[in-house]
Formats: C-alpha cells, structure tokens, sequence
C-alpha cells in the first residue's frame, strides 16, 4: 500500500479529536463565534459585511489551530496528512468537469429550495449587495473564494471526510461529511441543500485525487462566481 492510498485505510486518531472537533464547531464556532463573537464585531465595526467578513477569518483561525494542536501536533501528524499536497497533473480537466457538475446541481438545488419558500437571507450578502464598490467586491472574493475554502476544505475533507472514509467506507464517509459541512451553514437555511452537493462534490474530490487542493480549487471558483453574481443582481 502507497502511502498516496494509506489515508484511505487507516490514520491515527480516535474518536476523541473527532468529537473535540465537532465540538469546536458545533459550540464554540456555532455559539460564541456566530453570535457573540459576532455581535462584538457588528458593534465595534458598524457594518455586517465587515464584521461578517472577520467573522469568517475568526472561524478559520479557530478551527486551523483547533485542528493542529488537537488532530495533528499530538500525533506529530504534518498538514499533508490532511490532504495539502500537490496533485497529478492529469487531474485538471477533471477539476473543470467537478466545477460545472456543481454548478448545475446547485443552481438546480436553490431553485427548488427557493420555489419551496425556505430561505433565510444571509447578512453579509445583504449588505454587500447594498454597498458595492471595487474594495467590498475584492473582500468579498478573498472571503469567499480564498479563505472559506482554504480552511473549509482542510478540516471538512482533509479531516472529517478521512476520519470517516477510514472507518465507514466511502459513500457513507461523503454522505455523513457532507451533512456535517451542511448544518455547519445553519442558520442559512436556502444555502444548506447547495452546501450538501457541495460537500459532496469536494469529498469526491479528495477521495479522487488524495489532495484537498483540487477540492479549494473547485470551491474557490464556485464561491467567486457566487460572489459575482451576487453584486449583480
């Protein structure tokens, strides 16, 4: 067995950094973060883009370390071990086929949730689409497209997907992982089917090519143009 294909069948962990973790996020990302934490940022900044925005840079500060100092360092595991490395050239054309699957199920998805009437807006959107210059554009893009899917990509793949792919097999690792990355987008509830395809798509990513760069690539290019067409309309 290559080391490229051991993380599929074993790792070092038990079921305390994986319950940690999901506490971490669960808890304290969820809790103290997404409100209180929240809540000191819109008063000090005055503005729920900004303050959404530095929320979100709090969130992967918060769950990067919460990952080192629980899941790797303690095991003196390195960051290639969840999946930061390169990836086979031959892969990229798949990584444009992964974005345009995506695109369509997702475009499908939030139709059918908007037609449904299940939404909840989103208040950094609100106010990006209020205040649209070429610096909320660029934040908005560096948010979005740079920084979610850097931490989100390594802690949900690199992490959760390898924790389960390792003791539930595959399609049951993509679809726990992919409900776990869903509910981490409570309360915005017209994101979280898209969230679902997303994870989805992501997981299959990681489990493709071994790597989570493809994964940060596909989601870094969704969430730009998501961005995009969210100071258009």
């Amino acid at each position: 067995m290559t080391r490229t294909e051991m993380w599929k069948k074993m790792d070092q962990w038990t079921w305390r950094e994986f319950i940690a973790l999901l506490t971490l996020e669960f808890v304290f990302v969820m809790f103290v973060i997404k409100y209180a934490i929240q809540s000191m940022y819109e008063k000090w900044l005055e503005n729920t883009f900004y303050s959404g925005t530095l929320t979100g840079l709090t969130i992967a500060i918060t769950l990067l370390l919460g990952l080192y100092f629980v899941a790797l360092r303690p095991k003196k595991m390195s960051w290639t071990d969840v999946g930061v490395k390169g990836f086979p050239a031959r892969d990229w054309w798949r990584i444009v086929l992964w974005i345009l699957v995506l695109f369509v199920f997702s475009v499908t998805a939030f139709y059918l949730t908007s037609f449904l009437g299940n939404t909840v807006e989103n208040s950094k959107t609100e106010s990006l689409q209020q205040n649209v210059t070429l610096f909320t554009i660029m934040i908005g893009i560096v948010s979005a497209g740079i920084v979610s899917p850097f931490y989100e990509e390594i802690f949900y793949r690199g992490f959760i997907y390898r924790w389960l792919r390792t003791r539930v097999g595959m399609r049951w690792a993509i679809v726990i992982s992919s409900l776990i990355f869903s509910l981490a987008h409570f309360p915005t509830m017209n994101v979280m089917p898209v969230s679902f395809i997303s994870g989805v798509v992501f997981a299959w990513t990681y489990e493709r090519t071994g790597s989570v760069v493809p994964g940060m690539i596909v989601h870094g290019v969704f969430n730009t143009i998501a961005v995009l067409l969210t100071v258009m309309s």
